[in-house]
């Protein structure tokens, strides 16, 4: 059996691969066709055999098992998938930088921010903001609160949009600037909607979409039921989807917990309803997430335009 160490076998693929052989990797991987993929690449099947060839010879394995109607990616191939993708993805970024930089000359802010901020924020503040300072890109990405922080603290974003993290980052600073709560949101034409300073014991009867068991809005609801000794009716489907909520309270009779700034967009736009819920359920704020050194002048200037916005709280 080969057992090249894993210091050889990075030396050779520094040497030796190319991005072309990620490319079509991540290609074929999709499609589960030479031909086609070949076609998607605009380059003849002898060549992208000759890539495949190529990559499998310097990893010393086979990627994709091969049958009549194309290939099928191997156990290796599955697990070098993720790893080919990041890259090309970090081409990806690393191009739309450059060209940022090259064209308008003040740079790039790259920006995480969880599905509440985005939701609750981002999207008030974005639009306004690509009018006023066209110079600078904005790099917009969702993910949760812990990759948030993950991301500030290896220097991949200049700043994220967050609620503050269990575990704070060494080197980095969070800034509470915009006030949450939880609601109980439904569909327009839930009779609660209408209805001001309902009960929770009146909202205990109704039937529930639930988000998941880990998230802050199920713990939040678990306590409340649980104070009031019940258990309502729930809906099959659990999630923290915002378009998923929407589709289901729109579609059936039902409430969720979820903080305001995950449906306020929803909501002003008249496709969702907030419950008058007696008392209200207060949540963590949200704010940004900072390195304490090197914030870069266009980073800064996004800031400032974010904070206009932080003084109307939600």
């Amino acid at each position: 059996m080969n057992t090249t160490a894993a210091t050889v076998l990075l030396a050779r693929l520094m040497a030796r691969a190319r991005f072309r052989h990620l490319q079509l990797f991540v290609k074929l991987a999709a499609l589960g066709n030479l031909k086609r993929s070949a076609e998607a690449l605009n380059i003849s099947q002898p060549a992208a055999t000759q890539l495949l060839a190529d990559l499998e010879r310097l990893v010393e394995v086979a990627l994709f098992d091969r049958h009549a109607r194309g290939v099928r990616i191997t156990h290796a191939g599955e697990v070098l998938l993720p790893v080919a993708r990041r890259a090309l993805d970090a081409m990806v970024d690393a191009s739309e930088a450059l060209t940022a930089v090259k064209r308008q000359g003040e740079g790039v802010v790259r920006l995480a921010a969880i599905t509440g901020a985005i939701s609750g924020w981002l999207v008030r503040a974005l639009p306004a903001f690509a009018q006023t300072a066209p110079d600078i890109q904005i790099q917009v990405m969702e993910c949760e609160v812990d990759r948030c922080a993950e991301l500030v603290s290896q220097r991949q974003v200049d700043l994220a949009l967050c609620r503050a993290p269990v575990a704070m980052p060494s080197g980095s600073t969070f800034h509470p600037r915009l006030h949450d709560d939880f609601v109980v949101a439904c569909g327009l034409h839930h009779p609660l909607a209408c209805r001001q300073r309902v009960a929770w014991e009146t909202l205990a009867r109704e039937r529930w979409l639930l988000p998941p068991v880990q998230s802050a809005a199920r713990r939040a609801f678990d306590e409340r039921m649980e104070a009031l000794g019940a258990c309502p009716p729930t809906s099959p489907v659990v999630t923290r989807v915002p378009a998923v909520t929407w589709a289901m309270l729109r579609g059936d009779r039902l409430l969720t917990l979820v903080p305001y700034g995950v449906v306020r967009q929803l909501v002003e736009a008249d496709q969702l309803a907030v419950v008058d819920a007696h008392p209200t359920l207060p949540f963590a704020p949200l704010g940004w997430l900072l390195p304490d050194t090197g914030v870069s002048e266009a980073t800064q200037r996004l800031l400032h335009h974010l904070d206009t916005f932080a003084d109307r709280p939600i």
